[in-house]
């Protein structure tokens, strides 16, 4: 099996890991802490899936450090503002801070960010990505997170949040055809900062709305910009999710991307879900990428699909009486 960057860095002897507690920062579930030792190590994340899978694998799972150790190890996210925020929250906490991360999430232009502001960084590359340390600098206070904010749409986001300037223009196209009526309890699948499980709530016969998102820091953003009593904050992965009661409807623009790389995947076990999370009289409304292939997965999930609207981009389903 090939190592990994961080098991060849330790093992070459290229990097010594000082005594102490290990801080790693939104690593993947298949992230290689093998080289490590296990009985030292703290997760910090905010991804759902991620999240609940280090913690059944017996590590300690936590939003964000509040003690001192000695080393953080920060895995690279696709947004770059969270990266940034990242990289200040760890060397604000550890002593030694490593920045491991592939090419196409933007580790080389992290590490000549770092490099501009303390230096030459000893580093390695390998598998189309590099791993970089470097001993705790006041350096990058500056690039610590600010609180979510109001951005240029007039809704709260921050940093590493999808659509975090700009409303999703499937969404917003979606909430166009929503019915003025709705059934009364809903749920939002990848509710996101909430767009629109507050479109939901303007229309008539809604009684709640579940927002069920995998990504707190979206979630944060959503309980800004959704004040209502009847809005409920699932922090949870939607393929999974399983509520006490079914839904009478559920409306969702699925996301198609867990890496750079289109996944059509993910959708369609969104689809798989409402169609397992809906009462067998609940409806669907869902918005997807037009090149999106979804018409043969909703055939099997639901008896009545039809496409109600779209454009050029995307096109947007109803869809009733789940198959099971």
């Amino acid at each position: 099996m090939s190592r990994s960057r961080l098991s060849t860095a330790i093992a070459d002897g290229l990097l010594r890991v000082p005594d102490g507690r290990i801080g790693i920062f939104r690593p993947s579930s298949l992230y290689d802490v093998a080289a490590l030792p296990r009985d030292l190590i703290d997760i910090y994340h905010g991804f759902y899936p991620d999240a609940a899978a280090w913690q059944a694998a017996g590590y300690p799972v936590s939003r964000n450090p509040d003690t001192k150790g000695a080393v953080g190890i920060v895995v690279v996210p696709r947004s770059k503002a969270l990266a940034r925020a990242l990289v200040a929250d760890a060397a604000a906490h550890f002593d030694l801070v490593l920045v491991d991360g592939q090419k196409t999430d933007g580790v080389d232009s992290l590490w000549k960010a770092c490099r501009k502001r303390l230096g030459d960084l000893p580093s390695v590359t390998k598998g189309h990505g590099r791993l970089f340390w470097f001993d705790a600098d006041d350096a990058f206070a500056d690039w610590a997170a600010p609180p979510p904010a109001i951005g240029p749409h007039g809704f709260f986001t921050t940093a590493g949040v999808y659509s975090d300037g700009a409303v999703d223009a499937g969404s917003a196209l979606l909430a166009e055809l929503l019915p003025p009526k709705l059934p009364a309890r809903m749920a939002d699948l990848g509710a996101g900062w909430g767009y629109l499980s507050g479109k939901m709530l303007e229309r008539t016969g809604v009684a709640s709305v579940d927002l069920i998102e995998a990504e707190a820091l979206s979630l944060d953003c959503a309980r800004l910009n959704v004040v209502d009593d009847r809005a409920v904050f699932c922090w949870a992965d939607a393929t999974t999710y399983q509520p006490e009661t079914l839904y009478d409807g559920i409306v969702m623009n699925p996301p198609f991307h867990q890496t750079r790389a289109a996944d059509p995947g993910l959708g369609r076990a969104f689809i798989q879900a409402a169609a397992r999370l809906l009462a067998r009289h609940g409806k669907l409304w869902m918005v997807a990428n037009r090149h999106l292939p979804y018409e043969p997965v909703l055939a099997e999930c639901f008896r009545n699909v039809d496409m109600i609207g779209g454009n050029g981009a995307f096109k947007v389903f109803h869809a009733t009486r789940p198959a099971r």
